[in-house]
């Protein structure tokens, strides 16, 4: 079977505005590369940090905040008392283990999610200022949704060489 072009090449996502589409299309290709380049990657070397750089686990638990991030700041709203704990947590993980299934579970429910907020959208409202952080600092509504796009596949280029190299420095068997 041959394989399908990138996500931009197959048209437009039912429901999304042609301005937020670039949006659209970057989440749901990091979305399908993760899943496909991450098939069969040891749980054991979710936490691995080759030369120091930062592990699997944490790019996976980032991405999936970031997105959740983006929503939040988007609508307006600050982030929340749990937003928070997973925002320090990102680094370590949680408590409890996660597995490499659950991670890209969570990542994909957060595209989900984002993609949900791009079809209620109306353009209009792109250009409206929006605070970031404690901080509160300036940006717009298309300036959050566009950052979520880049941020997450600047963190999917840092997942798919992490990866490669925890691999080949810890080869199964």
């Amino acid at each position: 079977m041959p394989a399908q072009p990138e996500v931009w090449l197959r048209g437009p996502v039912p429901g999304i505005s042609p301005l937020l589409q670039p949006v659209a299309h970057s989440l749901l290709q990091a979305r399908e590369e993760l899943q496909t380049a991450l098939v069969g990657f040891p749980a054991e070397l979710l936490a691995a940090r080759p030369a120091g750089v930062a592990s699997v686990g944490f790019h996976l638990r980032h991405l999936a905040g970031v997105l959740d991030r983006m929503h939040t700041y988007a609508r307006a709203q600050p982030l929340s008392e749990a937003q928070l704990a997973y925002l320090a947590a990102e680094e370590t993980g949680p408590a409890s283990p996660q597995t490499l299934s659950e991670l890209l579970e969570q990542f994909s429910q957060r595209v989900e999610a984002l993609l949900e907020l791009l079809r209620v959208t109306p353009e209009a409202v792109l250009p409206e200022s929006r605070a970031v952080g404690r901080a509160s600092l300036p940006s717009t509504v298309v300036g959050l949704l566009v950052h979520a796009a880049e941020h997450t596949t600047r963190h999917l280029g840092q997942v798919l060489v992490t990866a490669r190299l925890v691999q080949a420095a810890f080869p199964a068997g």
